[in-house]
């Protein structure tokens, strides 16, 4: 029997609110295609920025189902229309987390820091003027500023203090967001970083790329020393690769 996520008809809505769309799909299938390997990892803390209609983070909830019964969920959002969406599309699949209408995580850093296990976040990743970034309706869900970059910038900070030693994140980008800066930048942190899902459209290519601390990039410095490349070097490597074959492809078209 293939895992639960969200239904669709079971989805609140509202005019200021974004609805599920190709993003969201993608990054729920990341969660189904890592089903088994997030049942090992067993999270105790799990999180959604940007929870829009909940779609995702009920799709979480789901997935993980009574073999994560320990798990607790927070999710977040500026719009607090999206927020109460969030309540009823949970209520509706019979799953709880715990709500906050806010600005990324602005009141949970200092609580949850260091603890997030596992950290979902489709953010607002399309091109706009940066005057249209950061207000509190519809277009919030979407309008990333300079390169897609404002919000996703803000956010990256924000989830490195809140993921825990073990800590796991997926997150979605637009082709025009540069992922593999955005990996390589991460990279400089501390993490790994694998595309799990990667999708064109019609109108944009979409990565969703998982992140997590790893202590190799740590001693990598160290390794390199003695000649050849590590681990980590040849996953970067071939991290660029993926990404640079679909960035051509989508610049042919």
């Amino acid at each position: 029997m293939p895992p639960r996520i969200a239904q669709i008809r079971l989805v609140s809505s509202h005019p200021q609110v974004y609805a599920p769309c190709d993003d969201s799909f993608a990054l729920v299938d990341a969660l189904l295609a890592d089903r088994s390997k997030l049942l090992d990892h067993h999270p105790s803390i799990c999180m959604e920025i940007g929870s829009g209609s909940g779609y995702v983070i009920t799709s979480l909830a789901l997935i993980l189902g009574s073999e994560s019964k320990n798990a607790h969920y927070f999710a977040t959002d500026l719009n607090p229309h999206a927020t109460e969406v969030t309540r009823q599309t949970l209520e509706a699949h019979g799953v709880h987390a715990e709500l906050l209408t806010t600005n990324i995580a602005s009141g949970l850093e200092k609580r949850l820091s260091g603890m997030v296990d596992l950290m979902v976040i489709n953010p607002p990743y399309v091109p706009t003027p940066e005057d249209e970034v950061g207000s509190s309706g519809l277009s919030s869900a979407w309008a990333g500023g300079e390169n897609g970059r404002s919000v996703i910038d803000k956010i990256l900070p924000v989830a490195d203090n809140l993921l825990s030693e073990r800590g796991w994140l997926y997150m979605l980008f637009l082709a025009d967001n540069d992922p593999l800066q955005i990996c390589l930048q991460m990279r400089d942190k501390g993490y790994g970083a694998k595309i799990i899902v990667q999708r064109s459209t019609e109108e944009e290519t979409l990565h969703v790329i998982k992140f997590w601390r790893d202590p190799d990039i740590q001693i990598e410095g160290n390794e390199a020393v003695s000649g050849g490349k590590t681990a980590p070097q040849r996953g970067f490597d071939f991290l660029r690769s993926q990404i640079s074959r679909l960035s051509f492809r989508e610049t042919r078209q």
